[in-house]
């Protein structure tokens, strides 16, 4: 153990470390983070209107599902205004990170990345009429704007945000005089950048239309986000994320912030298609998306913790770490796991790196071929991340019992995994008291 400890400190924390302080991911993970008031308002949006849609179908409370017709309207016009827009809010939130993280002008570099993501997007929408395709001009697929553009974003906003905070670098700008007011210095000392910026992503765009006839952003779909989103259905990359996830946590090093670039880009636009599908009464056509972790592994927070503090409180007979669970048991119950994580702790704790990479990794394995197998149906509902566990898969998958069943199975599980290392845990610690008992000065 103390062997792969060290092997995974020499080799597998440095890059990881270095990896979670680069200035780009740092700018992505904010990014994320700064949208959580949109991302919750329309999961709750939604999450009302599932229940309602799940009153008439499940329950046949027909008079109930027409009393709430104003609140499903409300619910579908906060969807319009989140999720139905999220690419656009990341375009500018994504340039304001980026021109933070480089000490320049945050509001220019929110302007350099929705102007470039807007000018990478079709203004023309096809229509099947009759049988005929009708190609409509000076119109856009609101669905560009959505998380189905997120790639574009990313990739564009990148672009316009980085032109533009090398050629402010570069002085390539104005000399304005300092006595001018505040908002006049800054809107003159970023013009050119700016302009310069726009008219680059301009350039490009128009030259990649000339030479395939279609846009970038329909090209970056097409090409990049479609397939990247297929692979993030494999077995396999569920597995290599997962695993990630654990060890960068092992050591300290927030997993699931570091890898929110990879995650969100190859699951949160398949949960948006689910939802989406779901709310058109659609075929749902993605088996994992980004909840897929939260509802059937990481029970209480990555690593499922919350199952760790109650095989601690069930049968470890250490005082310590029972104290610790007890304080750590409310958060868990709401997947918030940095007091057991650390206080524990968990992280660089030998003992339980076994299990705290094993039990998701099982967990996983199992939710993710039951959902390909058809028995229990795929996450289709966003869901808040600090929905307790069992309450979470069964609104997630569309109020379908068998994913309580499913996350019930993976909980225990997960306790059986856990459970000789609590009680390895409870030898050491008897042991290092006998050693010190036996080393005790006599006076």
């Amino acid at each position: 153990m103390s062997s792969l400890v060290k092997w995974l400190e020499t080799y597998v924390l440095p890059p990881a470390s270095r990896l979670a302080q680069l200035r780009w991911l740092v700018a992505m993970r904010d990014t994320f983070i700064s949208l959580l008031p949109i991302t919750m308002a329309g999961s709750i949006a939604m999450l009302f209107n599932s229940i309602i849609r799940a009153a008439k179908v499940q329950m046949h409370w027909d008079t109930f599902y027409s009393l709430m017709q104003p609140v499903v309207a409300i619910d579908n016009i906060i969807w319009e205004g989140t999720f139905a827009l999220f690419a656009v809010y990341f375009a500018i939130s994504w340039g304001y990170h980026l021109a933070k993280t480089y000490e320049v002008n945050r509001f220019a570099g929110s302007v350099a990345s929705l102007v470039a993501f807007a000018m990478s997007i079709s203004d023309s929408v096809k229509l099947h009429i009759d049988g005929d395709v009708v190609d409509i001009k000076n119109a856009f697929d609101i669905k560009q704007f959505s998380t189905m553009g997120l790639f574009t974003a990313i990739i564009f906003g990148c672009i316009g945000t980085a032109l533009f905070i090398t050629f402010y670098k570069a002085r390539i700008r104005l000399k304005v005089d300092s006595s001018m007011p505040h908002a006049e210095w800054v809107a003159f000392s970023t013009l050119i950048p700016i302009l310069l910026s726009i008219f680059i992503v301009g350039f490009v765009n128009y030259a990649f239309q000339r030479l395939t006839g279609t846009y970038f952003g329909n090209w970056l779909l097409t090409t990049i986000q479609r397939p990247l989103v297929n692979l993030g259905q494999g077995f396999g990359v569920v597995l290599l994320v997962t695993f990630l996830v654990q060890i960068f946590w092992f050591f300290g090093i927030n997993g699931i912030s570091v890898l929110t670039p990879v995650m969100d880009s190859l699951w949160l636009t398949p949960e948006n298609i689910n939802v989406t599908a779901v709310r058109n009464s659609e075929h749902v056509p993605y088996i994992w998306v980004r909840d897929s972790f939260n509802v059937f592994a990481w029970f209480g927070g990555a690593g499922g913790t919350l199952v760790l503090i109650i095989a601690i409180l069930m049968f470890s007979k250490r005082k310590d770490y029972r104290t610790i669970a007890k304080m750590a048991v409310a958060p868990g119950i709401f997947n918030i796991n940095e007091p057991i994580i650390f206080g524990l702790p968990v992280v660089f704790n030998p003992v339980y790196l076994i299990p705290f990479v094993v039990a998701p990794l099982v967990n996983v394995s199992l939710a993710y071929w039951a959902t390909q197998a058809g028995l229990v149906n795929p996450v289709q509902i966003f869901v808040p991340t600090v929905m307790p566990p069992l309450i979470g898969p069964f609104l997630a998958c569309n109020y379908d019992w068998r994913a309580i069943v499913l996350a019930l199975i993976n909980m225990v599980i997960a306790l059986l995994i856990w459970m000789p290392f609590v009680f390895a845990a409870d030898k050491i610690a008897k042991q290092d008291n006998n050693q010190r008992n036996f080393y005790l000065p006599q006076y």
